[in-house]
């Protein structure tokens, strides 16, 4: 954070900025974020602004402004919002602010939500960690943060938003059905802190509450369990399609071909089978929160 010397205003700068990179590899992101930083120029322009002013008006430094304009840095929603108002632009900058939100997230990401925002039921399971539906931010980053080789903060912030992002399946009406399947290893283990393992329990026991999500735990103790080949993805569309994902399966790419899916849905129909009850595994988190 900078401050102007002339109306001792703070500015932000790069610095303030982590994860509103622009990943190059994204074309669809990178003609976004060219296009509105282009009309945020041309509109700066029209009303004979210099970069230097418009920062200070917006309460960003002359540098990141430019940055933006150039299409380099993506634009916060509260700063496209500023600058609507102070260009006079009628809405046109502010109504950019859905598309530009969407650059954040990693290409993989988005691609994904678009196929959970049309799925009517999810079966989930994951045997390594808590699954990123659930995840809070706070442990989220926590998980991201412990990456080696180390992703950058900015790498970070752009995967914690996009699985913050993607929780909108929980939101939407008619809601679909969910199911997850958690290891029991995965609450046990303090990773980032007691504090966030225990805010993350809280979580689990309110996405737990809701009538739309079965959740249940695989406990260590069991003799038996079919999912020791990796994890299981399988969403189910309206018109009776659906797509799924295992490391066990076509060395884990998506599948549609009824065969495969046949076989991702058996395995974690066992899996299910030989999880705790949602009962049983809400009584089972309680204790968890109550011991942490």
């Amino acid at each position: 954070m900078s401050v102007d010397g002339e109306t001792g205003v703070r500015l932000r700068s790069e610095a303030d900025e982590p994860g509103w990179e622009v990943d190059p590899d994204d074309d669809w992101g990178v003609a976004v974020i060219a296009t509105v930083g282009r009309q945020v120029k041309l509109r700066r322009e029209a009303v004979g602004m210099r970069a230097a002013d418009f920062g200070v008006a917006v309460g960003y430094g002359e540098d990141l402004i430019y940055k933006i304009e150039a299409g380099k840095r993506i634009p916060r929603p509260e700063f496209l919002d500023k600058a609507d108002e102070v260009l006079g632009a009628g809405g046109l900058l502010s109504a950019m602010k859905e598309d530009v939100a969407k650059v954040r997230y990693p290409k993989k990401v988005r691609e994904l939500a678009k196929l959970e925002a049309r799925a009517v039921e999810f079966q989930l399971y994951d045997p390594l960690n808590i699954h990123g539906l659930l995840q809070t931010p706070e442990y989220a980053r926590g998980l991201l943060l412990m990456r080696r080789p180390a992703y950058s903060q900015d790498e970070v912030e752009r995967m914690v938003a996009g699985r913050v992002a993607r929780k909108s399946v929980f939101e939407r009406d008619p809601v679909p059905e969910l199911g997850f399947v958690l290891e029991e290893w995965t609450l046990r283990r303090p990773l980032g802190g007691r504090a966030l393992l225990r805010a993350q329990l809280g979580h689990l026991l309110e996405v737990a509450g809701l009538r739309n999500v079965e959740l249940q735990v695989m406990p260590m103790s069991r003799e038996e369990h079919a999912g020791l080949a990796g994890g299981i993805e399988v969403l189910k569309f309206g018109d009776g399609s659906a797509v799924g994902r295992s490391p066990a399966v076509a060395n884990g790419r998506p599948v549609t071909e009824r065969k495969q899916l046949h076989i991702l849905e058996l395995r974690y129909g066992i899996i299910r089978a030989q999880a705790l009850t949602p009962r049983e595994s809400t009584a089972f988190i309680e204790q968890l929160l109550g011991e942490t």
